[in-house]
């Protein structure tokens, strides 16, 4: 986690236990104080205390006890260790990318990225679809979705690669702040367009990850979904993105 101080209260206290658990002060295994005594510690109130607990119990770095309370975990394995594709492509300037757009437009939501935008199935939402390349090669197929709402007042929908990233046009345009990413990563066949798009067999299997970017009150911005060969296993991560 890397945030500042502009950031809401609950991220800076969950940046304080973190900075305690990588400095031993909460060594493994070690009981934290109680969400009602770090109230009293630090003046916050009992809502914010247990948002940040929540947050740090989702990038691994505590967990609750049953009968015991909460303890910490150490740092995360994870940290720093894979490859953060939501990351990456909200933060791809598409004009200077290596790869091109091959499609801009408005389609309806498949049932995967309309839960994670939370509207009905076949919603119409905006699509910017993007090929990368390493080498002069396809490597990744990144397909972004926003809602509409989303979309309203900014250039997502301008066929033109953008001079800024998807996450700086989308804070500047809709006056917002990207808060975290939830990714997780499944394989699939490929459908015959994105076959065709990475130079594979039809139905290839393809590693799938579908990130959610969320603001700062747990609104979602917009879902991206990068494809990759070869086929993997599944798991789930939270991250910070500032």
């Amino acid at each position: 986690m890397a945030y500042d101080h502009k950031d809401p209260k609950y991220i800076r206290l969950a940046r304080t236990i973190q900075r305690r658990i990588e400095d031993g002060v909460y060594a493994p295994g070690a009981l934290l104080p109680s969400e009602h005594a770090l109230a009293g510690a630090t003046g916050m109130s009992r809502p914010t205390v247990v948002r940040a607990l929540s947050l740090l119990k989702q990038d691994g770095w505590i967990e609750s006890r049953q009968g015991y309370g909460t303890v910490a975990r150490g740092r995360p394995e994870s940290v720093g260790q894979r490859v953060q594709c939501g990351r990456i492509a909200a933060e791809r300037v598409e004009s200077q990318a290596d790869g091109h757009l091959v499609a801009v437009g408005f389609v309806r939501a498949p049932h995967r990225i309309a839960a994670l935008l939370d509207v009905p199935d076949r919603t119409v939402v905006l699509l910017r679809r993007f090929l990368t390349e390493r080498d002069a090669a396809p490597s990744e197929v990144v397909s972004a979705y926003f809602t509409k709402e989303m979309a309203a007042d900014t250039l997502l929908a301008d066929p033109a690669p953008l001079d800024e990233s998807l996450l700086g046009h989308v804070e500047t345009r809709r006056r917002t702040h990207y808060d975290h990413i939830r990714e997780r990563v499944t394989a699939r066949p490929a459908c015959d367009e994105e076959a065709d798009l990475l130079g594979l067999e039809p139905r290839a299997w393809l590693l799938a990850v579908l990130a959610s970017a969320y603001d700062t009150f747990g609104n979602v911005l917009h879902v991206t979904e990068s494809l990759l060969p070869p086929a993997g296993g599944a798991l789930e991560d939270v991250y910070r993105v500032g």
